[in-house]
């Protein structure tokens, strides 16, 4: 087996999940226009690495509580259709199509909770997918977190974790590709033998240059 590790905001999606999802709740009449500004805030911060991985997915997490799974479900599906699948470029699925069509295992590993990315990787047709959990007691989203963020130092964690649970070679990782364009995942881009950049943020690109690493731009 050989493992195909895919970013997705900004890398197999042209935006950012979180933000669109934040900006959708808010014309659904689910939040205060207010939560666009700090939204974004929280999203400057997160691109710039200032941000702390919990209080990333903290935030993020806090725009569900008290809600229903059930009842966001539809809601959920209608996000997918209208601002995720228009963003996914024709660059992307080739991208996905080629590792598949080698035989490679497909990942998703993504800093965006369930909730809002979990479509979008049954969308990609991905194999596996690991994303941040947010915890639901009751049927209600409490507006937390659980576990281990997947970000950072996370996503690297979270990988392991996965391939332990499935009782896979840690080799693996080791021996994959993966796809980001964020500086945020240097962690995981310093375990893989094969980091690729997607259409790179500036320290990213700088890191890149300096590493020799393979670079991308995806026609968007």
């Amino acid at each position: 087996m050989r493992l195909a590790l895919f970013d997705l905001d900004h890398t197999l999606l042209s935006g950012d999940s979180d933000v669109l999802w934040c900006d959708y709740l808010i014309r659904h009449d689910m939040l205060d226009p207010s939560w666009r500004e700090r939204c974004a805030r929280v999203a400057e911060r997160y691109v710039a690495g200032t941000a702390t991985p919990q209080d990333y997915c903290d935030f993020h997490a806090l725009l569900l509580a008290g809600r229903r799974a059930d009842l966001l479900l539809p809601l959920r599906r209608a996000f997918l259709d209208e601002e995720i699948l228009p963003r996914i470029p024709d660059d992307a699925r080739t991208l996905l199509r080629k590792h598949r069509d080698a035989g490679d295992h497909l990942v998703l590993t993504t800093a965006t909770n369930r909730v809002v990315s979990e479509f979008t990787a049954q969308a990609l047709r991905v194999d596996d997918y690991v994303a941040t959990e947010v915890e639901v007691v009751d049927g209600r989203y409490t507006g937390r977190t659980r576990g281990t963020p997947n970000l950072r130092t996370g996503k690297v964690e979270r990988l392991r974790a996965w391939l332990e649970e499935r009782q896979l070679p840690a080799e693996l990782l080791r021996q994959a590709t993966f796809y980001s364009d964020s500086i945020n995942d240097l962690p995981l881009f310093s375990v893989v033998r094969h980091p690729v950049v997607i259409d790179p943020d500036v320290r990213l690109a700088s890191t890149a240059a300096r590493k020799g690493w393979t670079v991308l731009k995806l026609r968007r």
